[in-house]
């Protein structure tokens, strides 16, 4: 497994992977027509190559040759000092095994001005947190509009301090 920057020619298989773990991550949580539109709109083509051509941010892939098994996406704000973690997703069969770590990694040193990792997360999704605990992040608050000022998605928010 190696992780990379994503390229246009990913984005079909990093939209599937989306897919794919949004429906086994939050169909319980929002419902599956919820989760279906949220991926029409987040997770369309357009929007996710709107991402590769930002210049503040980090668009990866974890890649073993045959398949992409994650995928993270990251910008930068407040002059560099945050990292925003956006997205950080790996497929459920393929979670357990070290790639989200690997790919949190090459987030953070993608950044090397940051001084704090800032992500967004479901309060429901038990193994996101765990995760991110035990990568050293705390919670630090919360929001009512994970993702984009308009979701209506509440979400916890989670930082980890790099210094």
């Amino acid at each position: 497994m190696f992780v990379r920057t994503a390229g246009v020619l990913d984005l079909p298989a990093i939209r599937d992977l989306l897919v794919e773990t949004w429906h086994a991550t939050y169909d319980a949580i929002y419902g599956a027509d919820r989760v279906a539109a949220i991926n029409d709109d987040w997770h369309a083509l357009a929007s996710l190559k709107a991402r590769l051509d930002r210049l503040d941010a980090e668009f990866i892939v974890a890649d073993d040759g045959s398949e992409i098994a994650g995928m993270a996406f990251a910008s930068a704000s407040d002059e560099g000092k945050t990292v925003v973690l956006h997205q950080l997703y790996v497929r459920q069969g393929r979670q357990g095994r070290g790639i989200g770590g690997m790919l949190l990694d090459e987030i953070i040193d993608s950044f090397p001005d940051a001084d704090t990792v800032r992500l967004e997360v479901e309060a429901a999704n038990a193994r996101a947190i765990g995760f991110y605990t035990a990568e050293g992040f705390v919670e630090a608050g919360s929001t009512q509009n994970c993702g984009r000022q308009d979701s209506g998605i509440p979400a916890l928010i989670f930082e980890r301090k790099l210094v």
